[in-house]
């Protein structure tokens, strides 16, 4: 969640600066020799992945996969989730490639604006993440075409933000390149608050890269940016302070009052 800080200052002379600070579905082993205890979605979304003790995390990670292979949405996602980050488990990318194919087969049209349509959206953005780059020693290959289909489905029919901002850049790179395509993606990612979209946008906008430059309004984009930055986002500062000593102090006025429009627009 973005902390919604904003600080602005004035500088001496009228310059204003912004500145914002190949698996089967295999039959789980039972713990006590008996049925494998199965979790509800809840309770496998929010299940531990690392427990203290080996056995533990054993047991923690067998109920989730057999949850996961009856079908259970919540603990498909959290079990794919864990082999992709390696989160108490050896990373590997072929199984949760598997079980977000599994979600994104058999939920693609789950209602919009649910708890579980954002896991499934979640987790077309991880198969395009996949598709983007393909998965060694695996029949996934890079496929950039099947990666900007993956992440238009949950952009579109969900909605969902970082799918908006994926497509975006694809639109921006690829070959020929679709300015207005990707602003206009960047768009609706940013009015959801996705910085990495905030940015791309304000970038845009500020240097009229490929569309009609808009200085004050692309500087306003990227006020908004710098403030939900991460470490992760770590080149988006410098991308915004670079903007701002380029801006003239009209450009810099004009996005200020911007600034106050949209942020009162949020509240109310």
């Amino acid at each position: 969640m973005r902390t919604s800080k904003y600080l602005r200052s004035a500088v001496s002379g009228g310059a204003l600066i912004l500145a914002i600070c190949g698996l089967g579905a295999g039959s789980a082993a039972a713990f006590d020799g008996t049925a494998t205890p199965l979790l509800a979605p809840a309770d496998a979304l929010h299940a531990p992945t690392a427990a203290p003790e080996t056995a533990d995390r054993s047991k923690n990670l067998t109920s989730l996969e057999y949850a996961a292979d009856q079908g259970h949405l919540a603990a498909q996602w959290k079990v794919g989730r864990m082999y992709a980050a390696g989160d108490g488990v050896a990373r590997d990318d072929k199984r949760a490639f598997v079980y977000f194919s599994q979600i994104a087969n058999t939920h693609p049209e789950e209602p919009p604006g649910t708890a579980e349509a954002r896991i499934v959206a979640n987790a077309f953005v991880a198969l395009g993440n996949y598709y983007l780059t393909g998965i060694p020693n695996s029949t996934v290959l890079p496929n950039t075409a099947r990666a900007r289909e993956m992440f238009a489905y949950a952009a579109s029919y969900f909605g969902d933000a970082d799918a908006q901002y994926q497509l975006g850049r694809l639109y921006l790179e690829g070959t020929p390149s679709e300015p207005h395509q990707a602003a206009r993606w960047f768009q609706l990612a940013a009015i959801k608050g996705d910085c990495r979209a905030e940015a791309a946008l304000g970038d845009m906008l500020f240097q009229g890269k490929r569309i009609p430059r808009q200085a004050a309004r692309g500087l306003m984009w990227l006020t908004l940016s710098k403030d939900c930055a991460g470490p992760e986002e770590a080149w988006i500062k410098p991308l915004v302070d670079g903007a701002f000593h380029r801006a003239s102090d009209d450009d810099r006025a004009l996005a200020l009052v911007y600034l106050e429009d949209w942020l009162k627009g949020r509240r109310d």
